[in-house]
C-alpha cells in the first residue's frame, strides 16, 4: 500500500472527529453520525484510491451513504484497489451524552480481504501481545483467566477484563465475578475496549462478550497492527440470521481469528478521538483551535503513529460529500460556509 494512504486516513477520520464534535453533548445521535459520515465520505473521494466500502453504515444506521459496496476514491486508471472498512462514530451515544470513548474509526487493505460477517453480532476475545495465541474463546472464563494470570505473572484477582455492559453478557460478567477478576464494564465503545488490551496503559487485560460485528473487525485491524489477536464466533438473534449464516461462507459454530476477519500485504488502521478515552483525547476546541488526537498503523512494519493535530478553526474547512467544503468556524456556529 502506498505510504500516503496510511496518513491520509487519519485526514479521513479526523474530518469525521471534528465535523461530528460540534454536537457534543446535544442529545442527538442521529445528527453525530450524519454529520460525520457526511465528512468521511467527503474526504475519501479527495484520495488517489479505487475504494470500496466492505463494511460501512449497515441499515441499522440508516445513513443515507458508506454502505457496503460503495465506492471512493478518485478511481483514476493508475490508483490502487483498496477495499475499506469504517465506523464514522463508534459510540454515537456516547458523543451524543457527552461520555468518554468515542472513536471515529477506519481500516484499509490493498491486495487483501475484508471479512463481511453475516451476523449483527459476535462473540468476541480480544487480548493484546503477551496473551494473543494462548487464550481460547471455547474456554470457559475461568480456564482463560488462569491461563493469563499464569502468562501475566500476576494472580487472576489483578486481571481487568472489559465486558460490554449487555443483559445478553451478564451471565459472563456472573463467571467472571466468580472467578475474582476485576470488571470494567462499558456502555458502549467496543471498539477501544479492544484495542485497549494490546496497549501498555489500556487499563485491560481482555476484552471478552457479545457485540458487533462491524466493531470486531475494525478492532482486528488494530490489533493485527499491534501484534494482538482477536477471535470470534457468530451470534445470530434469530432464525433469520441462522440462515443467513448457512448460506454464507461462515459456519454457525466456527471461530474466527484476526486475519479471517481482515488481511493482506498491508493493513492500515486510523482512529481519532471525538470524546477524551483510554487511549486517545477527544476533540478540543480553544478560542482560535480545534486539536485532535489520532493514531494510525500499519502491520508489515507493526508501526504505531500517534498524531497530535492543530486545526486553525479560521482557516480549516471540511470537503463533505452533501455540500462542499464547510467552515469549521461556521459549523460552529450552526451555519454553512
Amino acid at each position: 500500500m502506498i505510504p500516503e494512504i496510511t496518513l491520509d486516513m487519519v485526514r479521513v477520520t479526523e474530518a469525521a472527529a471534528l465535523f461530528s464534535s460540534v454536537f457534543l453533548g446535544r442529545g442527538d445521535k442521529e445528527a453525530v453520525d450524519q454529520r460525520a459520515v457526511d465528512a468521511m465520505r467527503g474526504i475519501l473521494d479527495l484520495l488517489d484510491m479505487k475504494g470500496t466500502v466492505v463494511i460501512g453504515e449497515g441499515e441499522k444506521d440508516q445513513a443515507p451513504m458508506l454502505a457496503a459496496g460503495e465506492h471512493v476514491g478518485k478511481w483514476n486508471e493508475d490508483d490502487p484497489e483498496v477495499l475499506i472498512a469504517v465506523d464514522p462514530v463508534d459510540g454515537t451515544r456516547l458523543v451524543a451524552n457527552g461520555r468518554s470513548n468515542a472513536l471515529s474509526v477506519i481500516a484499509a487493505t490493498e491486495d487483501g480481504k475484508i471479512a463481511p460477517l453475516p451476523t449483527y453480532y459476535v462473540d468476541k476475545l480480544a487480548v493484546g501481545k503477551e496473551l494473543a495465541g494462548n487464550l481460547d474463546i471455547e474456554a470457559t472464563p475461568r480456564e482463560n483467566l488462569r491461563i493469563a494470570a499464569a502468562i501475566l505473572g500476576v494472580n487472576v484477582s489483578e486481571l481487568t477484563v472489559t465486558i460490554l455492559d449487555r443483559e445478553r453478557n451478564h451471565p459472563l460478567v456472573e463467571a467472571v465475578r466468580t472467578v475474582g477478576a476485576r470488571i470494567r464494564l462499558i456502555n458502549d465503545g467496543d471498539i477501544a475496549a479492544a484495542i485497549a488490551t494490546a496497549l501498555p496503559d489500556g487499563g485491560t487485560e481482555i476484552y471478552m462478550g457479545i457485540g458487533g460485528s462491524p466493531e470486531a473487525v475494525l478492532a482486528a485491524a488494530a490489533l493485527q497492527c499491534m501484534g494482538g489477536e482477536i477471535q470470534v464466533k457468530c451470534w445470530p438473534r434469530d432464525k433469520d440470521e441462522i440462515e443467513k449464516v448457512e448460506k454464507s461462507s461462515f459456519e454457525l459454530h466456527a471461530v474466527y481469528g484476526t486475519k479471517d476477519l481482515i488481511d493482506g500485504e498491508e493493513v492500515v488502521f486510523s482512529a481519532t478521538g471525538i470524546t477524551d478515552g483510554s487511549f486517545l483525547k477527544g476533540v478540543r476546541f480553544t478560542h482560535s483551535q480545534a486539536i485532535t488526537d489520532s493514531i494510525a498503523m500499519r502491520s508489515s512494519t507493526r508501526t504505531v503513529r500517534r498524531i497530535r493535530a492543530y486545526h486553525e478553526i479560521a482557516y480549516k474547512t471540511i470537503t463533505t460529500k452533501s455540500g462542499g467544503e464547510v467552515s469549521i468556524f461556521n459549523s460552529l456556529l450552526g451555519k454553512r460556509a
